[in-house]
């Protein structure tokens, strides 16, 4: 199954105005789209998105692959598409998590199959760490997991700055991300292309609201020190998992977050994609796919599925 090309239909599903439904879970409202499945072939799949960005991220990437072999539930993380913001414990992967698994009961959803990308890895490695019994495994795409060096981008602390912060949110990121958004996104794909239609069609311009931006930038500031105090539990996670990473992802350090979490859970499979940047989710579908499928308890040879990525890239 070769999903690098999107079909036309798929592009046709993502154009739907239905941005799902927006769920009180306790004094405030978590959005999520739930796509059935009458004849499932796999257990119920959740999908968590990275930094900037929405559940249109994963619909984009998911939707063709899975609709109707599985229950999928695709998140808006608090603060990020159609989701409040919440409480201020929801700026850090533990209290997303506890978000998380109360919405996945009021959807209906006892256990499911995690699938984190980048930041939404920390919120999976949280969910395995706190509610193991709602995950039948975990899916970890390029996440992010471990203390990184370097610290924190410029205007990532320019507008979590508590003092400062919204004014620059307000004056300087509309004009700056509306000049820099094309070379941004195709930055997180890069090296490898980043579709034509990807920015509309998952209203990636949302993440340059003021509002939207400051958030995610609390929310990255935050995420180094949840790392530095985390870490060390990771060994404790029994949750089968499978880590696809990007052996070029200038992103998010292959060697620093997926190897080492590969060290940390030495029954994790871990597959490093050569010629793959940021994005496996794109870019390796297919290979996410059967990772699932193999969560699931379905046989599949995830080396040989890489080597045929590779050989596409």
């Amino acid at each position: 199954m070769n999903l690098v090309h999107k079909t036309d239909s798929q592009n046709t599903a993502l154009s739907d105005p239905d941005r799902g439904v927006r769920t009180d879970i306790g004094g405030y409202r978590l959005n999520s789209l739930h796509l059935g499945a009458d004849n499932a072939d796999l257990p119920p799949v959740v999908f968590i998105h990275g930094a900037s960005a929405s559940l249109l991220d994963p619909l984009y990437s998911f939707r063709t692959a899975l609709e109707g072999r599985a229950r999928l539930l695709f998140i808006d993380r608090p603060g990020h598409g159609k989701s409040d913001r919440g409480p201020e414990s929801l700026i850090l992967p533990d209290g997303q998590a506890e978000a998380i698994a109360a919405l996945m009961t009021a959807r209906g959803i006892e256990k499911a199959i995690m699938v984190g990308h980048s930041y939404g890895g920390a919120v999976a490695a949280a969910m395995a760490l706190n509610h193991p019994d709602r995950l039948l495994g975990t899916v970890f795409l390029s996440p992010a997991l471990y203390p990184w060096p370097g610290g924190i981008a410029w205007y990532y602390h320019a507008a979590g700055n508590p003092h400062l912060g919204n004014l620059f949110s307000r004056l300087i990121v509309p004009l700056a991300g509306r000049l820099s958004i094309g070379s941004a996104a195709r930055g997180v794909f890069a090296p490898n292309p980043m579709p034509d239609d990807y920015l509309h069609a998952t209203r990636a311009h949302e993440a340059i609201e003021p509002t939207a931006f400051r958030h995610n930038a609390r929310e990255i500031c935050a995420l180094l020190a949840w790392t530095e105090r985390t870490h060390a539990r990771y060994r404790t996670i029994k949750t089968p998992s499978v880590i696809i990473t990007g052996a070029i992802d200038d992103v998010v350090s292959p060697d620093i977050h997926s190897g080492a979490l590969a060290r940390d859970l030495p029954s994790a499979e871990l597959l490093r994609v050569e010629g793959l940047g940021h994005k496996p989710d794109y870019h390796a579908t297919d290979l996410v796919v059967a990772a699932i499928e193999k969560l699931a308890g379905q046989t599949r040879d995830l080396n040989t599925l890489k080597t045929e990525v590779e050989q596409r890239l």
